[in-house]
């Protein structure tokens, strides 16, 4: 257990963050890796010439290149903003809607696929990652459900709380139970504050949160 963590705890919660660097949420569009458009952009889209029957889908040249998503997402889902050991190649402008961009690395989102599967064909109607302002987004202690914050402005907030019901986000079982393990660990003393911080960084904010309002009682 770190010194941080254990301040926290013996002082409940006391509103103590030097030395923290906070997880930047929303992510940055990761770097294009150098092989990318050799072994997926010019053979998709020689393939999409080749068939441009939509019916006939499109052929998968991205899958080689999600380790370097995932890495470009800090091994974190791109909505739920948590650890995500396996994940998904997610278009954001899916590829039934948007063929053209099927093999853009600026298309590309890593994502749980559940959550990749609520998405579906949405595309726009619900926000995209890298739009996202700070602080948009917070989780609730304890029930650990994810809300809207004051900060989103408002010709958005009608948009996040689409995101936010339709990929299931706010309560459902699966993503509260993924929550509630990451925060039992570090209520348990097996995670430090630092490790929530790279798992889960909103609920890690949420924390922070909590002792600063128990710092000012």
């Amino acid at each position: 257990m770190g010194a941080l963590d254990s301040h926290i705890r013996k002082k409940k919660f006391c509103w103590v963050i030097g030395g923290i660097i906070t997880q930047m949420i929303p992510f940055e569009p990761p770097p294009e890796p150098p092989d990318f458009d050799k072994k997926v952009r010019q053979p998709g889209n020689a393939w999409l010439a080749k068939n441009p029957d939509p019916k006939k889908g499109t052929r998968d040249y991205w899958s080689p290149f999600k380790s370097n998503l995932a890495d470009g997402f800090n091994n974190l889902c791109a909505y739920s903003v948590m650890y995500e050991p396996v994940g998904t190649v997610e278009h954001y402008l899916s590829r039934d809607n948007y063929r053209n961009l099927a093999y853009e690395w600026s298309n590309l989102r890593f994502a749980s696929g559940w959550i990749n599967s609520c998405k579906g064909t949405l595309d726009d109607q619900v926000l995209d990652p890298f739009d996202l302002g700070e602080d948009w987004f917070e989780i609730l202690l304890p029930s650990l459900q994810l809300v809207l914050t004051d900060k989103v402005p408002e010709q958005q907030r009608q948009k996040a709380q689409f995101t936010l019901e339709r990929l299931r986000l706010r309560d459902d079982e699966r993503v509260l139970r993924q929550r509630q393990s990451w925060y039992q660990l570090y209520l348990d003393g097996d995670l430090t504050l630092q490790g929530l911080e790279k798992k889960a960084p909103l609920i890690a904010r949420a924390v922070r949160k909590l002792s600063q309002a128990d710092s000012q009682e």
